[in-house]
C-alpha cells in the first residue's frame, strides 16, 4: 500500500509527497521513495516519525495497531491530521484510537474504496427491509499474506447490518462452524474467511431467504482503489477540527 500511495500521490495534482516511512531496520530506509517507479522523488525513506510529520500536513497510515497508535501520539505533537487504514485493532486499541480523535482530526476506515463504502449504505438498507425471514452471512477473501481475519471490512459490514437491526455484532456474530452445530440461529450473523493467492479483496453479504437470495458484493482488483480513497480522505481533513470521521463523512453519505 505504501508504494501504491506514492504512485497515486505522484499523479494527484493537489498532493505532494513530504515523507515516506518504514520500520527501523528496513533495507528501504535511506532509499529514494520513488525508486521503484524509476522516479527520483527527492524524498528518502526514513524511520524517524517525528522528523517526517514535522514537515507534513497529513499522515496516511496503513500499518499495524501498535504502530498506528504510536504514530498518532506524534501527530498530536506536530498538529498533523491522520488517515488511518490499519485493521486488526482490539477493543482496547479501538478505545485508544477514539481517544486520539479528541486531539487529532482522524479519518478511520477499514476500507477506503468508494465502492465498498457505498455498499455499506446498501447493506444497511437491505438489512432493514429484509429483517424478517432472511439469514445474513458474510463471505470474504484475501491474499495469503493477510494476518487478521475476518477482514476489517467484513467486520464493518457485519456491524452495519447488526446496527440496522438493532443488534450488537459482538452478541450475534458467528465466526466459524464445524461439526454438529445444530440449526442456524436466525438472529446470528455468520462470517466465512478465505485466504489464498494474491486476492486483493472480495466481500459478499448474503441475505438468504425462503425461495430467494440477495447478494451485495464488492470485488477489488487493484489496491489503487484504496489509495485513491485515502487521498480523497486526506483532502477532506484540510481545515477540520479534531474529531473522528469515516468515509461516510468524506463521501457526504453521513
Amino acid at each position: 500500500m505504501g508504494r501504491i500511495l506514492i504512485e497515486v500521490i505522484r499523479s494527484d495534482l493537489d498532493s505532494n509527497l513530504s515523507a515516506a516511512l518504514e520500520v527501523v531496520g528496513s533495507p528501504s530506509v535511506g532509499c529514494d521513495a520513488g525508486a521503484y517507479l524509476g522516479w527520483s522523488s527527492g524524498i528518502q525513506i526514513t524511520s524517524d516519525i517525528k522528523a517526517a510529520l514535522a514537515q507534513s500536513d497529513v499522515l496516511i497510515d496503513f500499518t499495524r495497531p501498535a504502530g498506528t497508535l504510536a504514530h498518532l501520539a506524534v501527530c498530536a505533537q506536530t498538529h498533523c491530521t491522520a488517515v488511518i487504514g490499519t485493521t486488526g485493532f482490539s477493543d482496547e486499541e479501538k478505545r485508544a484510537l477514539l481517544a486520539w480523535g479528541e486531539q487529532v482530526p482522524i479519518v478511520f476506515a477499514p476500507n477506503f474504496s468508494v465502492g465498498v463504502n457505498l455498499a455499506l449504505d446498501l447493506i444497511a438498507k437491505a438489512a432493514k427491509v429484509l429483517e424478517q425471514g432472511y439469514d445474513i452471512e458474510i463471505i470474504e477473501a484475501h491474499h495469503r499474506h493477510k494476518i487478521d481475519a475476518p477482514s476489517g471490512t467484513a467486520l464493518r459490514m457485519g456491524e452495519v447490518a447488526a446496527e440496522a437491526l438493532g443488534r450488537n455484532l459482538s452478541d450475534c456474530a458467528v465466526y466459524g462452524r464445524e461439526g454438529v452445530t445444530g440449526e442456524r440461529d436466525p438472529s446470528t450473523i455468520g462470517f466465512a474467511t478465505v485466504r489464498g493467492g494474491d486476492v486483493v479483496g472480495d466481500h459478499t453479504v448474503l441475505f438468504a431467504g425462503e425461495g430467494e437470495r440477495l447478494e451485495i458484493t464488492h470485488k477489488a482488483s487493484s489496491r489503487a482503489t484504496f489509495a485513491r480513497g485515502a487521498i480523497r480522505a486526506a483532502h477532506f481533513l484540510k481545515g477540520r477540527q479534531p474529531g473522528f470521521y469515516d468515509m461516510r463523512n468524506v463521501l457526504g453519505l453521513a
